[in-house]
């Protein structure tokens, strides 16, 4: 009974995690002249990191990451999965190891549990529940991720006005663009830590050595937020052009907080088409059973001795 129970719960949570991936994939707005940019972009800042491939030795992490990378297809993974963690906002250099571990055990504990679960059922049900349990295993720490992902882009979608005025602030004061982000950085520190990091990463790369224009166009790959991509070309046309920054970025965040204003409008509007779901799933049936339940039980006990009786 209880291997039952388990397998319906793996089997609805594998279909739930099916659905909420087929939402996401088929809910993003691709844009295929930005896609193409951005991959001539990569390919002319990396292309001869693209060609070289990844090599056994290193530690145990990295051998485990060369043997992922042999696979047909495993290195592709892992640069995608490695983009992905840093528009995560995790940066250190063995977390794409560590992630890798943790899903290969993931789904091997899935796997296997499955099958504990399903030892004794017939074969047309162990090979049910193994499926299911392959793909919740393999799923499931993608779903995570995307999460990570899109709740860090929301913070620096957040942050990125409030940010943007005070630069603005500072850059009229006299400083120049570094020590101003350099100060920026450091004013936003406790209230926005994700973006002051994120201007503390470039104003260090710029300090090593590092072209502006680049340092700026590591930062549009490492958060892939459009709103950053504009800043850093108004500010690297800016530098190129010599004209006023601070102007600029006073009308651009007015720019982000009018569409931030219109994100939360459109949210609002979509708010009750969500709540029907709820409504219709979970206070509908309810209702039915408060309001129907005691009638049937009273005609059934009414009609329990036959039509007629007395």
């Amino acid at each position: 009974m209880t291997g039952a129970i388990v397998f319906f719960i793996l089997v609805f949570a594998t279909i739930a995690a099916i659905l909420w991936t087929a939402f996401q994939l088929f809910s993003q707005q691709e844009n295929p002249l930005d896609d193409r940019l951005e991959e001539l972009q990569a390919i002319a800042a990396g292309a001869q990191v693209r060609r070289t491939r990844r090599r056994a030795g290193g530690g145990i992490l990295n051998s485990l990451l060369y043997l992922i990378s042999i696979v047909p297809g495993g290195d592709e993974w892992l640069r995608d999965t490695e983009r992905e963690l840093q528009q995560a906002g995790v940066r250190s250099r063995s977390v794409i190891a560590l992630y890798s571990i943790g899903n290969v055990a993931f789904l091997l504990l899935c796997v296997f549990g499955m099958l504990y679960l399903q030892r004794d059922n017939p074969l047309s049900s162990k090979i049910g529940g193994l499926a299911a349990a392959l793909i919740l295993g393999w799923l499931l720490p993608r779903q995570i991720l995307y999460r990570l992902v899109r709740r860090y882009k929301e913070r620096l979608s957040q942050a990125l006005p409030d940010t943007i005025d005070m630069l603005g602030i500072v850059l009229g004061t006299g400083l120049a663009l570094d020590q101003a982000l350099l100060r920026v950085s450091e004013e936003m520190q406790h209230i926005y830590p994700e973006i002051a990091g994120e201007f503390y990463t470039v104003v260090m790369q710029v300090k090593a050595g590092q072209e502006r224009s680049r340092a700026f166009q590591s930062l549009v790959r490492r958060t892939g937020i459009e709103d950053i991509k504009s800043l850093s070309a108004m500010i690297v046309q800016s530098e190129r052009f010599g004209t006023s920054l601070a102007q600029a970025l006073k009308v651009y965040a007015e720019a982000l907080r009018t569409k931030r204003r219109l994100r939360a409008e459109a949210a609002v509007g979509k708010a009750g088409l969500k709540i029907t779901f709820a409504v219709v799933i979970f206070i509908l049936p309810a209702l039915f059973v408060v309001a129907l339940v005691p009638g049937v039980l009273s005609a059934l006990r009414d009609l329990r001795g036959g039509i007629g009786a007395r």
